[in-house]
């Protein structure tokens, strides 16, 4: 039992650590106040950066997955961004919980609304929200303005897409985008594809092998490829025992994708 209690303070403390050496940033969407979490590396810079669309989870949960992943950039020098989009985390107050208008319009119109509902607002209001993140993160004197590039994992993963698309980025990186909703949500699939078919920088593109579905990466890849665009995919060894941890491999497997995805950005997100 003490064993435990101790593994637990110092779990604590290193969480409470790793909050300590993020920053809190307010940045406007339109008339919306919302918020992020930065992380930076050591110096005055200026340096690459990385803006990171958070996934669909209520809350602060969000937070976990940031904490993993800002000191994973910022040791190689990137700075981090992860901002809050309306309705979540930090940025709870400035409208509603995108899962919440899913679930009602699921409820009153079935499976198909509730897939039209979620590819409207992360086309428009989620979209708008991550744009306005970069349009913060470009006047930044830390950072390199031509240097920014985009990644998200789940929900964050479709945004990455659609900021390949929309977004003056150096490069994208699609973690598991769609994967849970791919099989029932005819909507997403057609706007993904057009989105990489449009896409005006290189995608990355990676799941672990026992993800819900691995069919996003494969013909997402595959569009960009019939469009001669350049991409890169990798379906990883699986990762943990279930298709929700294996879905969360973007956010915490970066013990195993982290030098292929920093190659990548190398790549793409030079001088």
């Amino acid at each position: 039992m003490r064993t435990r209690l101790l593994g637990l303070a110092f779990a604590l403390l290193s969480s409470s650590l790793l909050l300590s050496a993020a920053d809190i940033v307010t940045f406007s969407s339109g008339h919306l106040t919302l918020q992020g979490i930065l992380y930076k590396p050591d110096g005055d810079g200026p340096f690459p950066a990385i803006l990171y669309n958070h996934g669909s989870a209520a809350g602060m949960l969000s937070n976990q997955a940031f904490d993993a992943l800002g000191p994973v950039f910022t040791r190689r020098g990137w700075v981090f961004f992860g901002p809050y989009r309306r309705g979540q985390g930090l940025s709870a107050s400035a409208g509603p919980f995108i899962g919440d208008e899913i679930a009602a319009a699921e409820k009153k119109g079935g499976i198909a609304a509730g897939a039209e509902t979620m590819v409207r607002l992360l086309e428009t209001d989620h979209l708008v929200d991550q744009l306005a993140a970069l349009a913060w993160l470009r006047k930044q004197a830390f950072v390199q303005s031509d240097r920014i590039a985009v990644a998200g994992n789940s929900f964050g993963g479709i945004e990455a897409v659609l900021g390949a698309e929309q977004g003056n980025y150096c490069a994208a990186i699609d973690s598991a985008g769609g994967a849970q909703s791919w099989a029932q949500a005819p909507p997403l699939r057609s706007r993904l594809t057009r989105a990489v078919q449009s896409a005006r920088v290189p995608v990355f593109f990676f799941q672990a092998a026992n993800d819900y579905d691995l069919s996003p990466s494969q013909v997402l890849s595959a569009a960009m490829k019939s469009a001669g665009k350049p991409y890169d995919v990798k379906i990883y060894p699986a990762y943990g025992n279930s298709p929700q941890e294996g879905h969360s491999f973007g956010y915490f497997g970066s013990a195993v994708w982290a030098d292929d995805v920093f190659s990548f950005l190398e790549r793409h997100c030079r001088h």
